[in-house]
């Protein structure tokens, strides 16, 4: 009987020790997390990301801020994606997310995709993100990065926190600094993460007090963009962050020390603070910007995720699963 029990505890403590690290390895974040699980799941990703920019190239920089604004908002948990309810007051009502509607569908495609390859849910929402901003950027002729995977989805949003936490394009490098510090980030990571605004654009309402109320704005840029921003009206209308907004480079930069930045929150990374080296070095150096971003975009996607058995992966990247 006695040896009966010995074998028994014996039994127990091994179950106990495979429990436990069976439970530690789905507690945090790795490149290899669907290997087994779904090794479709990332070509297919891939794959969907690549025909979307096919088709309209703006989408990659759309992609590329939707892991960025989703992060920032209590962390990497695809808050972003929730439809507002009775109980959910969705982060796409929150004023720096007003111009996502187009990426929305991109974002369903893939998970239908996604979900057909692995043929169940498997594939949360959050890392369907973080994934399709690293192809666009790599779709854009920016750099690679393997991103860590195993995340989960959030049952909540907030669109409070949103309006609160996203960076505003009138910050100066103050309160930029103190934003990105807020979320674990550091000054090297703003100036290469704002580096993002390679791509895309920006509406006129966001830079109308720029180009017409400041004096660090060179004189021709700030006059050619007062052609298509009126003081009065014209809210929605786009203008590029440089000259080239379908490619990953490091014109972004050069546009700064030229004083071309397009938003105030642009410009006042080289506005004679201690950003300005930075920036500089970026502007000659495209291997180090590439090299430094593709690390910071590891680093973002570390804020905060839900592991393990906190959150769910949703089967709807709109909705919270009914069964929670």
């Amino acid at each position: 009987m006695k040896k009966m029990n010995i074998i028994s505890f014996f039994s127990l403590f091994v179950s106990l020790v495979f429990s436990f690290a069976a439970a530690s390895s789905y507690s945090s974040l790795s490149s290899s997390y669907y290997d087994r699980v779904c090794p479709k799941a990332l070509p297919t990703i891939k794959r969907v990301v690549e025909d979307a920019l096919a088709h309209e190239r703006h989408m990659g920089a759309s992609l590329l801020r939707l892991h960025f604004h989703d992060c920032f908002v209590n962390g990497c948990d695809a808050s972003i994606l929730l439809d507002q309810t009775s109980t959910i007051d969705s982060e796409k009502n929150a004023i720096p997310n007003t111009n996502f509607d187009g990426v929305f569908p991109v974002i369903d495609k893939i998970k239908f995709e996604v979900d057909k390859v692995c043929h169940r849910p498997v594939v949360s929402c959050a890392d369907i993100l973080a994934v399709a901003a690293r192809d666009s950027v790599v779709t854009l002729g920016g750099p690679s990065w393997k991103v860590k995977l195993g995340r989960r989805d959030s049952i909540a949003a907030s669109r409070t926190t949103a309006n609160a936490n996203l960076p505003s394009p009138f910050m100066d490098l103050t309160a930029l600094i103190k934003n990105f510090k807020d979320q674990g980030l550091d000054e090297d990571d703003l100036v290469v993460l704002s580096g993002a605004h390679t791509l895309g654009s920006a509406q006129c309402r966001t830079f109308r007090d720029r180009i017409y109320n400041v004096t660090n704005i060179d004189p021709t840029f700030a006059s050619r963009l007062r052609t298509i921003c009126p003081r009065v009206g014209r809210d929605l209308t786009p203008a590029q962050f440089d000259s080239t907004p379908h490619s990953f480079d490091v014109k972004y930069f050069t546009s700064l020390v030229s004083k071309k930045g397009l938003l105030k929150s642009d410009q006042a990374l080289f506005s004679g603070g201690e950003t300005n080296e930075l920036v500089s070095k970026y502007k000659w150096n495209q291997k180090a910007f590439f090299e430094d971003f593709a690390k910071s975009m590891i680093k973002l996607g570390d804020i905060k995720p839900l592991t393990g058995n906190r959150g769910q992966v949703r089967s709807n990247c709109k909705k919270i699963n009914s069964n929670y």
